[in-house]
């Protein structure tokens, strides 16, 4: 069975839930939040974020991977690479190029994932931005 968590930074801090939560979005400003379902796709929610709101898929989009196409919507993954850009600066002070985080999200109609296991993504995607890697994520 794959990893089911919710990895949430706020308040310059993570909080770690051993299940997926349904509105990983619910926290206060700024904030990043990845919920990995079944170590298959992350939905990472972030704020603040582009003015259609920060929100992202890593490994599978939700509308791939349950062949639903009301799984998701489509995603502007140019807009939200530069807002995770954007963020990081702000939040962290990182200063990581668009073009860097750009590869790492998930693609609609995808075939492969960039990595076989989707908290792998999001390891790189913390990385990135600049925040500190929760323990419960770099343990092998």
């Amino acid at each position: 069975m794959g990893m089911f968590a919710t990895f949430t930074f706020a308040d310059q801090r993570w909080s770690v839930d051993e299940e997926e939560i349904a509105d990983p979005g619910a926290h206060p400003e700024p904030f990043f939040s990845a919920s990995v379902h079944d170590s298959d796709l992350v939905t990472v929610a972030y704020e603040p974020g582009p003015s259609a709101g920060g929100l992202v898929y890593l490994g599978f989009q939700p509308r791939d991977y349950f062949d639903d196409p009301d799984e998701s919507d489509d995603v502007d993954l140019d807009e939200q690479a530069e807002g995770l850009a954007r963020w990081a600066a702000a939040v962290t002070g990182s200063s990581v190029a668009a073009a860097a985080i750009r590869p790492l999200l998930a693609e609609a109609v995808v075939e492969d994932p960039v990595d076989d296991f989707a908290e792998e993504t999001l390891l790189k995607l913390i990385t990135l931005l600049g925040l500190p890697v929760p323990g419960e994520l770099g343990e092998d």
